[in-house]
């Protein structure tokens, strides 16, 4: 089973998804994974047919060298923030990993639950915002439907800048 691994993390290139990130590459990645990174973006009305197309099923899964490439993370309506792209790129290099990328478009609870059957992941990390409990009620809590919906073994990384 070793190198058979797939890590994902949920990032939203946030200081929060950055910290879930870093514990994910710190306590759980190991030589030979595979380090699959999954962004949700917002529903909306693309024009160009390739994003209509991967509404559904998502983006390909996008090597390191092209989601570090900013020409063609504009093609997708992403931009990583340099932080995780520095992350991602060291562990690369010292772990000797193949980081992967996998954008989904609508709403992040569902879309992460379903990447880690379609993918399909052995585990995931996942940031959590630190919403107080009215607006968790409101709004609900991503991190809270995957740990009660996922099918595989879910990390949540508390974001506590206040510690």
């Amino acid at each position: 089973m070793e190198g058979d691994r797939r890590v994902g993390v949920a990032v939203d290139f946030s200081p929060c998804s950055n910290k879930a990130l870093k514990w994910a590459v710190d306590n759980v990645v190991r030589n030979g994974d595979h380090l699959i990174l999954l962004t949700i973006r917002p529903e909306g009305h693309y024009e160009e047919g390739e994003m209509q197309l991967w509404e559904t099923t998502g983006s390909p899964l996008i090597p390191l060298a092209e989601f570090c490439d900013p020409n063609i993370m504009k093609k997708y309506g992403v931009k990583p923030d340099p932080e995780t792209l520095d992350i991602v790129s060291c562990v690369a290099r010292q772990k000797e990993i193949v980081v992967l990328l996998k954008i989904y478009w609508g709403d992040a609870r569902e879309k992460i639950c379903e990447a880690i059957d379609n993918i399909p992941l052995s585990c995931i990390v996942i940031g959590n915002r630190g919403l107080g409990k009215i607006k968790r009620a409101i709004m609900g809590s991503v991190s809270n439907y995957v740990v009660n919906n996922a099918t595989c073994p879910v990390t949540v990384v508390k974001n506590a800048d206040h510690e």
